[in-house]
């Protein structure tokens, strides 16, 4: 199993993380250098996605959750810009179809999991099995469950389940490195007025995130419950700071390029009987 890159932003395996000690902005001056950092990033994980699709030993799997308007989407965009699309798959979840609703709660993820030497990114995942519908346990009565619902032992069972699954996924190969953007209440207010005051701006709001918004409070215990149950060396959270993009951005870059670089990826060394048929092939190429 790879090694957990080292950051401040790193959730501790112990179930020691605290949501209200965790800031929601930059522990340094994110805007120094953005434009080199950004093309070098770029660089560097391009370079990195080719070997790992060569190397067809590995999987990797990016997890993205926040509250609305964190910026998980242009995170993505920005992160993965300059990517051959052919190595990357993004997938986003949100409310269940009928069909996923007749499988078990890991399903719908499990079928999307990215195969060897690709990248798959979740915006929203599994986790919303134990964020949203903690907060709003009605939805548990649509998920055709099987056994009478015990709100007091669900959702230990379901975050076992899912440390259970991601354990298992990188013992196989799969590298998961998942980040909650932790934004502030007053950054998400901000931004969503920002939507509502830009006509190009529009599109993006939805009413039904500001009747999210009331749950606050909720949805941070959720968090912090779900961070401390799941944050493992083999599947770690990283609670980035999200009141600023481009840092967010930068960290979440350094991040990923940091695992990789990690599990040793190199380009496979062709067996003795491939350089002979190389050289038959030379020498055919060269005669013709």
């Amino acid at each position: 199993m790879f090694k957990a890159p080292e950051s401040p932003y790193l959730v501790a395996y112990d179930g020691s993380f605290d949501i209200s000690a965790s800031s929601t902005k930059p522990k340094t001056d994110g805007h120094r250098h953005k434009g080199k950092h950004r093309r070098s990033a770029t660089e560097s994980l391009n370079k990195l996605q080719r070997v790992l699709a060569a190397g067809d030993r590995h999987s990797v799997l990016l997890v993205f959750q926040a509250m609305d308007a964190a910026g998980k989407d242009s995170t993505i965009r920005s992160v993965m810009q300059g990517i051959d699309p052919s190595g990357c798959q993004v997938f986003s979840f949100k409310k269940p179809s009928s069909l996923e609703l007749d499988h078990d709660f890991l399903w719908r993820t499990t079928c999307r999991l990215p195969e060897r030497g690709r990248i798959g990114i979740f915006n929203r995942s599994h986790y919303e099995e134990v964020l949203v519908v903690r907060v709003h346990p009605k939805i548990l009565t649509y998920q055709k469950l099987p056994d009478e619902i015990n709100l007091e032992t669900i959702w230990d069972e379901r975050l076992t389940s899912i440390r259970q699954q991601e354990e298992h996924l990188a013992r196989n190969g799969t590298v998961i490195l998942k980040f909650w953007l932790n934004v502030s209440k007053d950054e998400q207010k901000k931004r969503f007025l920002a939507r509502l005051d830009d006509p190009a701006k529009n599109w993006k709001f939805e009413p039904g995130d500001v009747v999210e918004r009331r749950h606050w409070d909720d949805y941070m215990l959720a968090y912090q419950n779900a961070l401390n149950a799941t944050s493992r060396p083999w599947a770690p959270w990283y609670a980035i700071p999200a009141d600023d993009k481009r840092y967010m951005q930068a960290r979440v870059a350094e991040i990923i390029i940091g695992a990789l670089e990690g599990i040793g990826l190199k380009y496979p060394e062709p067996s003795d009987e491939d350089r002979a048929e190389f050289e038959e092939s030379r020498a055919e190429l060269t005669a013709s």
